[in-house]
């Protein structure tokens, strides 16, 4: 790939959009980790993510969709082709009595929005800092509930560029889990169908659900939330910490002392940092209990 050609091509492309060769990811992601993509092409529309997706597949170029990275590691070599950055398509709207938000959006503004709307459904998502698209994604879920449970449809675009609209059973729900994991369509929209309700009870909802994740979660530090998914009817933090692995370092990652499901980059943390103290985890875990801690952050990218 001419990764200066391919950075004119998509100039072209995205007359309104941004694109930029070489450009350091540690900052568009929560750990502030990760290594250079050859070309980040920032999208100001639809139909400009129309145009990289048709343009990566035309050319065989490596495509790579990032929102605004809470639950990514990007590997220290970074990530090779174009990486489709689109945290700033976050516009929402009330249409059709559906609470519309773009892929870039924050879920956690989806539920501040929700409640200015005196709609009910999203509390949940009032402490989950991933983007709207990342959240469908993963089928981001918090104190019982998960995005399957509102998520009335989806406005994608598929692998030849083409929009389509995904609801019900299309969508493939599971634990942590979506069709969108499958690299076949991008999110560009979601549309959540919530309910009227008192608006002072969902910020009471709210603001009891936000005071738990601000006394249990090391926020002060950059992460990527939850590393590990939960095990059958166990709880990865527990089995961390009865392991005796709080506070235990490689390098600059470090099991939180807060939470023991997190891993935190305590002091200028390499990529190769936080996958080699997931391994030693891992393993630890599965000595003392037998239990495989399978992973919910992805990680991207090359060593």
């Amino acid at each position: 790939m001419n990764i200066s050609q391919v950075e004119q091509d998509l100039q072209q492309l995205l007359p309104d959009g941004t694109v930029r060769s070489r450009e350091m990811l540690k900052t568009y992601v929560f750990t502030q980790i990760g290594g250079i993509a050859d070309i980040l092409a920032v999208p100001a529309s639809y139909e400009e993510i129309q145009k990289v997706v048709t343009y990566a597949r035309e050319r065989n170029i490596p495509l790579t969709v990032l929102g605004n990275g809470s639950n990514v590691i990007i590997r220290d070599g970074g990530i090779r082709g174009i990486v489709l950055y689109t945290s700033v398509l976050d516009k929402m709207a009330i249409e059709n009595g559906l609470l519309v938000a773009q892929c870039g959006a924050k879920i956690i503004d989806a539920s501040a929005y929700a409640l200015e709307q005196e709609l009910t459904g999203l509390e949940f998502a009032c402490g989950i800092p991933g983007t709207v698209g990342g959240a469908l994604y993963m089928n981001a879920g918090a104190y019982g509930g998960e995005v399957k449970d509102v998520l009335h449809s989806a406005l994608a675009v598929n692998k030849d560029g083409q929009l389509v609209t995904l609801q019900g059973e299309e969508l493939q729900f599971g634990y942590r889990h979506s069709i969108f994991a499958g690299g076949d369509y991008i999110v560009l929209e979601a549309r959540f169908a919530l309910q009227p309700g008192d608006q002072a009870a969902i910020k009471a909802k709210m603001d009891e659900l936000t005071y738990l994740r601000e006394s249990k979660q090391p926020l002060e530090y950059p992460s990527c939330g939850s590393v590990f998914k939960r095990p059958p009817g166990r709880f990865a933090g527990q089995l961390i910490q009865e392991s005796g692995l709080q506070g235990v370092r490689i390098g600059g990652a470090e099991v939180s002392r807060k939470h023991a499901g997190f891993i935190v980059n305590a002091d200028n943390a390499t990529a190769n940092d936080y996958i080699g103290l997931i391994h030693h985890v891992r393993a630890a875990v599965k000595d003392k209990f037998g239990v495989e801690l399978e992973t919910e952050v992805r990680i991207i990218g090359e060593d």
